[in-house]
């Protein structure tokens, strides 16, 4: 049995904003004519054979494992209808039926003589003859377009359930997975499996096998044109707004009208799926494109503007909905932090998906709230102090009287007075910083961006400023301004695609121009998301070697190098995640260099004629980094210092962070020998090393002992877990796994539908080789190694970056100290340089 579908690819907005939890890229295309199948008994994988538009099904197919099945999302699409009656129920039901007058005492009730001690429901709520004689012509017109709304959404999830259905078949007769199991499966064993069949079923025509690069580029084909265009500074994301300055207003609304423009609405650049119209291509119509672009804007504006009333109903009724009774329940959710919408675009690395996004994010999480705890406005601490003098006192004499006499409640408003003082006052508390705790701010700052792996290099050393804070708070904003920005984007939207955006147009065209590639079997994506270090590397994020070709030569200029490392961290995240991925000469080669430079850098504290401190190097900060994360990040610096041979050497003094306690492990938990340590092994106690830690994770950790670093013990990111901890200590009881609250321990448990990887340790980490894991063993190993590793290496990657930036900027000083005193000499009034027939100004004039 066949099924046709088709639809208009300029959804409604509303359907988008029926889930706010959820990505507006999330909701699928189905502009294509996409063939659903039920297959029949016999030839049952043939129904698959030359799928299409292989971006949606790939979409739905990762949909479909990240919401655990067919069930989960048919129930979430119906209910998402139910939801939408609800709405429109209330706001009529609330407009229309509820007595106010006699509600609030105004009047007495039609029916009776008198102001009655009780109301009953019927003396404030009108029949439905009076609440039909009460409406008007604007309610039948809500009424009506929310039916046509309803009745286009209603076919639009009977699609989407066709369309789950056959990923369900396609599951359990392709891949062999039920739903019941999803849970178990990461991603990276549903796409190896996807693999797979493409040799069986050919998926895709056009080539034998696919890649790993292959689904990820079909699945974020426009995701990754978003990052890029972010990175490279082309879409704007602030607006100036009158008496409150530059602000970021980026909003899912507002990325969804870019995505409808330039991606998947019916004048968008790209004709399909895949391919982006040939015109868009040629540099001769770059005018004539600017100018149609410009336009396409320009009424996407104006529609925005329209529907912007209604949109903002629904934002206010929503949300409404979704938080009021959190709020009521939890005021100071409104104090608490969120990644912002361009935050995850600017931290978002190409070919990363959401589920590993969201992991990254939320690792970084508590030490982002950490960092900007460590800051407290003096004005903000005293007015807060007086609110809470002011209106928690007032609060409490009231509440106090309450209780006394319940008649006081009867006082108009006396309720709504001790509610507003309660919550006013809770919000202050929460304004108020503990003035026990001592924060490092630099030192948080490196623990964010262990995780974000993306920060503004120039922060570096100024961790400490308001500057760097505030614009911080561009990527991790409160709670409260995250649900303003939302609700008021309708008309927010409107003026960023007009007045920043649609000025942008040129920029935009010369982007999808210059930055599009045609891959075979894929079609046209963003050349960023290829991550070639030859065509978009940065010279400062590569390895320098004179006596030896570590890393590609870098063959680009500024325009068409990704920003602050982004190709060159893109392709180690991936890499990492992905670990049989068959990668390009110049990307082996360049992860091969920074392999290569850490075991340089490890190898110059044992050199007996000049020996280097290790913490100098950029290895030895980065461990220093990764071991301030906790106790488990902690023991694998210490086993790769051991495996190196580096843990007793003087060179290390004061470098480690973590000076652990050693431990005897029992009979059953024996550490294993690394190579060439045994000699280093039979003068020491066994240590917690990290092979064991994996081992103990594998297992049911029941000998292993809590271990606590007494080194800034409020950076720890499982500080949480400290009480549970000192109990176990006081008994001499062992910390059971599943109450630990690190992060490592707590990301074994779960589903592994959302963990990043698979289940095993990439080869091409840094931990690979500086741990001399045989590749033979790799499977043993969890994702959370996968995690210690990309940790590592992002912050080797910034350390070498950093010291690129300090070396350039030694010879760059040294050059102006130079060229400063030769035309002085030759010519003192002579107030710029003659280098390379082109006249620069003098940078300095610091006498030397």
């Amino acid at each position: 049995m066949n099924y046709q579908a088709t639809a208009d690819r300029s959804e409604n907005p509303f359907q988008q904003l029926n889930n706010q939890d959820d990505n507006f890229e999330d909701e699928e295309d189905t502009t294509h004519n996409i063939k659903f199948t039920i297959p029949p008994n016999s030839n049952e994988k043939a129904q698959w054979n030359h799928i299409v538009d292989l971006d949606s099904f790939f979409r739905r197919i990762y949909k479909y494992h990240q919401k655990n099945g067919f069930k989960v999302i048919a129930l979430e699409e119906i209910l998402g209808l139910f939801q939408f009656i609800v709405v429109v129920v209330f706001i009529i039901f609330a407009t229309y039926c509820v007595n106010y007058p006699v509600l609030f005492k105004e009047e007495r009730p039609p029916d009776q003589k008198e102001f009655p001690v009780k109301y009953t429901i019927t003396d404030v709520i009108f029949t439905s003859e009076q609440c039909h004689a009460r409406f008007s012509l604007w309610t039948y017109a809500l009424i009506g377009v929310s039916v046509i709304f309803w009745i286009v959404r209603a076919i639009t999830v009977f699609f989407h359930i066709l369309h789950n259905y056959d990923i369900q078949c396609f599951m359990k007769v392709a891949l062999k997975i039920e739903d019941y199991e999803l849970e178990n499966y990461t991603w990276h064993e549903i796409q190896r499996r996807i693999r797979d069949a493409q040799s069986e079923i050919q998926l895709c025509v056009h080539k034998d096998n696919l890649t790993e690069l292959d689904i990820y580029h079909r699945i974020l084909r426009f995701q990754n044109y978003m990052v890029a265009m972010i990175n490279k500074n082309v879409l704007p994301s602030k607006l100036n707004i009158p008496i409150i300055g530059e602000v970021n207003v980026l909003s899912k609304l507002l990325i969804y009208n870019i995505e409808l423009i330039l991606f998947r609405g019916p004048f968008a650049c790209f004709e399909n799926n895949w391919h982006l119209k040939e015109e868009y291509k040629r540099a001769s119509k770059k005018a004539e494109l600017a100018s149609k672009l410009s336009k396409h804007i320009t009424w996407y504006a104006l529609v925005n503007l329209m529907l912007a009333p209604l949109i903002f109903l629904w934002q206010v009724l929503f949300f409404f909905f979704s938080y009021a009774p959190i709020v009521k329940k939890e005021p100071t959710i409104l104090g608490m932090r969120t990644w912002s919408q361009y935050g995850k675009l600017y931290l978002r690395h190409f070919n990363e998906l959401d589920h590993e996004l969201d992991a990254r994010l939320n690792r970084a999480y508590r030490p982002a709230v950490k960092y900007v705890n460590a800051f407290s406005s003096p004005i903000l601490t005293v007015m807060a102090k007086f609110c809470i003098f002011t209106f928690g006192g007032l609060g409490m004499f009231l509440f106090i009287l309450a209780i006394i006499d319940e008649d006081v409640i009867q006082v108009e408003h006396v309720l709504l007075i001790i509610t507003a003082f309660m919550g006013i006052t809770v919000v202050a508390h929460s304004l108020i910083p503990d003035e026990n705790l001592i924060w490092c701010p630099e030192q948080l700052m490196k623990n964010i961006l262990c995780h974000a792996h993306y920060l503004k290099p120039e922060w570096r050393g100024f961790a400490h400023t308001s500057k760097v804070l505030r614009e911080f708070e561009d990527f991790f904003q409160l709670k409260a301004f995250y649900f303003i920005n939302e609700i008021f984007s309708p008309f927010l939207t409107f003026f960023v695609l007009m007045f920043s955006v649609r000025p942008r147009s040129p920029e935009i065209i010369d982007f999808l121009r210059n930055f599009t590639v045609s891959v075979i079997g894929v079609g046209d994506v963003c050349s960023f998301a290829q991550m070639e270090i030859r065509k978009h590397g940065n010279a400062d994020w590569q390895i320098a070697n004179s006596n030896e070709d570590l890393s590609p030569t870098v063959e680009n200029n500024q325009y068409n190098q990704g920003e602050n490392g982004k190709t060159e961290l893109s392709l180690v995240h991936f890499a990492l995640t992905n670990p049989h991925w068959k990668m390009t000469t110049e990307a082996k080669q360049f992860l091969r260099g920074v392999r290569k430079h850490a075991m340089q850098d490890l190898n110059k504290t044992r050199n007996p004629m000049a020996p280097t401190n290790l913490g100098a190097t950029a290895m030895g900060q980065s461990l220093m980094s990764v071991e301030s994360l906790g106790e488990e990040y902690s023991s694998v610096v210490q086993s790769i210092l051991q495996i190196q041979n580096l843990s007793t050497s003087q060179h290390l003094m004061g470098m480690s962070m973590y000076q652990q306690p050693a431990y005897t492990a029992g009979p059953s938990h024996q550490p294993i020998t690394p190579p060439n340590t045994a000699n280093l092994q039979s003068s020491m106690a066994p240590t917690f090393d990290f092979e064991r830690m994996l081992r103990d994770n594998l297992t049911d950790g029941s000998t292993m002992t809590p271990m606590r670093s007494q080194f800034l013990p409020n950076i720890n990111e499982d500080e949480d877990s400290d009480d549970q901890q000192q109990e176990a200590a006081a008994a001499s009881q062992p910390v059971p796994p599943n109450r630990n609250a690190s992060g490592m321990h707590m990301s074994i448990r779960g589903s592994l539908s959302k963990k990043e990887g698979p289940i095993e340790m990439s080869k091409h980490g840094l931990l690979y080789s500086l741990c001399n894991i045989p590749q033979n063993e790799t499977q043993m190993f969890t994702p959370e190694l996968t995690t210690a590793d990309m940790c590592l290496s992002t912050l080797y990657l910034h350390e070498i970056h950093h010291k690129q930036q300090l070396r350039r900027g030694a010879k760059l000083e040294e050059s102006q100290r130079f060229l400063w005193q030769r035309p002085r000499q030759n010519n003192p009034q002579d107030a710029t340089l003659q280098v390379n027939n082109e006249r620069m100004p003098l940078l300095s004039s610091r006498k030397t």
